[in-house]
């Protein structure tokens, strides 16, 4: 018995060692179990059937500018898995990557061996070559758009502002109407309109927000397309109202549509209009032209008002003290008043509605902010900067794609698409050299989730036998066109032209 004392004991396999747990519901015996291979994202297997089918991930993977010499370096398909994964979560900052570390299935799922470090993967992308990196990334994300081209579709621009609190180069005091006097970057963005997809994005610092520093961006995205592929109209708000932009869109012969700011030309220009009587149902329209200073030749406007039916003050200052008076609606009108410079021909109405469409993009800039990562991902250095930047709009638009394969009736945001399409607990076993993958879904919705899962194998399964047959086209051009004839509602002919869809 003594010598049996003396014995080394075994430790006990901490998934055997168990917590008795009082509940509100009662006593719970609790264990870790930390070698089960597991993931909150069992949906994730679907996404990655999308992804091998298109081509698009690997594509990506392969032609990325990162060189290791190192023998004990992490691979690259780790490296921009990681990556991928840490986007596709949700994740706003490099130190969220270790949320992920302990995930079992995802990276098989995606043909990578592990999750690397958030400091392996910030590294990895210092090592990228900016001028590399950024025609890698500008690449891939005009191949992820580029087949929705080929029909009359929007392109239109806009400049929002991400608020920086540490050191980071370009973090400039400019234009920062949510939190003024603080450093800023400034993103410039080209979009598909309608659809709502990334063409590309310029990181630059925060006091360089006006046009000009636009401009060259919207030139490179121009240059980028073929005359097939070039849109119907530029479109933007009255940053780009000026004869910079204006005379570059005429050279090029690209139609325009921008809003003016209220100059006192434009004002002078207003005061002869409201006194006309020939306004049209377009809210309320009427064209004219103008030639402010500085332009080489008069250009067509069409003037917009819209009455203000809800209850005014109107204040004033005398001697310090502010005076404000209620403003009787039966004496007097108030109009809102909006003036677009354009060379379309189409109608005061059709002009109109374009303009108002516009609106939608601010919906893309914040679904990227506050859903996506253009909010976080900040280094020191502006580069890395940007191609996280570039990175995030190209799984936003990987993602935007196939929500809309599950779902063509309806467009979905992160916020409710990931629930839906992303999120089930995942438990993984292999025998016999097979993988089972065992879904447990977290979502009320569960019909709906089934629904869109059938329609995404379905259109992959469609899209996989079609490029077997024929052999000359690419299988994520077959993929956008029946993904298109889905949102449509239009027969899937894979040689066809695709139908109108991000056009006037």
């Amino acid at each position: 018995m003594g010598d049996d004392e003396n014995q080394p004991q075994k430790a006990i396999p901490a998934a055997v060692k168990a917590m008795v747990v009082d509940t509100l519901g009662g006593r719970v015996q609790v264990s870790w179990d930390p070698e089960s291979a597991a993931t909150p994202f069992g949906q994730l297997v679907f996404f990655a059937e999308f992804l091998e089918v298109s081509g698009l991930f690997d594509a990506w993977v392969e032609e990325c500018p990162l060189i290791y010499n190192s023998p004990n370096a992490p691979k690259k398909r780790d490296v921009l898995g990681t990556w991928n994964l840490s986007i596709l979560a949700g994740h706003r900052r490099y130190a969220h990557v270790t949320a992920l570390r302990s995930d079992g299935v995802s990276p098989q799922i995606l043909g990578m061996s592990k999750i690397v470090s958030e400091d392996a993967l910030r590294r990895a992308l210092g090592k990228i070559p900016e001028a590399e990196g950024t025609e890698w990334m500008r690449k891939h994300l005009f191949k992820s758009v580029a087949a929705a081209c080929h029909t009359p579709w929007i392109l239109d621009i806009d400049t929002t502002i991400k608020t920086l609190f540490g050191h980071q180069e370009g973090a400039e005091v400019g234009y920062n109407p949510h939190k003024p006097g603080r450093p800023s970057h400034a993103y410039h963005a080209y979009w598909m309109g309608n659809l709502r997809l990334l063409l590309d994005v310029e990181v630059t610092a925060g006091n360089t927000t006006a046009s000009n520093h636009a401009q060259p961006g919207l030139n490179r995205v121009l240059d980028a397309l073929s005359a097939e592929q070039r849109p119907y109209l530029v479109r933007g708000d009255c940053g780009f109202g000026n004869d910079a932009v204006i005379r570059e869109m005429e050279t090029r012969q690209q139609p325009y549509l921008f809003k003016l700011r209220q100059s006192p030309r434009v004002k002078r220009l207003l005061q002869r209009a409201f006194t006309r009587r020939d306004w049209m149902s377009a809210g309320q329209g009427r064209e004219d032209s103008i030639q402010l200073a500085g332009w080489q030749q008069s250009r067509r406007v069409v003037i917009l008002r819209r009455l203000l039916k809800q209850n005014l003050i109107a204040t004033q200052e005398q001697q310090g003290q502010l005076e404000f008076a209620f403003v009787d609606r039966r004496q007097t009108k108030v109009y809102e008043y909006a003036v677009l410079v354009t060379d379309l021909t189409e109608s005061i109405l059709g002009i109109a509605q374009m303009y108002r469409d516009r609106a939608d993009a601010e919906n893309g800039f914040d679904e990227l902010k506050n859903q996506w990562g253009w909010g976080g991902y900040s280094t020191r250095d502006l580069a890395r900067c940007r191609l996280s930047a570039r990175a995030v709009g190209l799984i936003y638009n990987w993602w935007s794609w196939y929500t809309r394969l599950a779902f063509p009736e309806s467009r979905r945001e992160a916020i409710t698409s990931r629930p839906l399409l992303l999120s089930a607990i995942g438990r993984s076993t292999k025998h016999a050299g097979q993988t089972q993958l065992y879904l447990t879904p977290m979502h009320a919705a569960q019909k709906k989730v089934e629904r869109g899962i059938e329609n995404i194998r379905r259109g992959l399964r469609a899209v996989r036998q079609t490029a077997e047959r024929l052999l000359g086209h690419q299988p994520w051009d077959l993929l956008v066109r029946y993904i298109v004839a889905q949102i449509t509602q239009s027969p899937w002919l894979p040689d066809a032209a695709i139908p109108a869809l991000a056009g006037p």
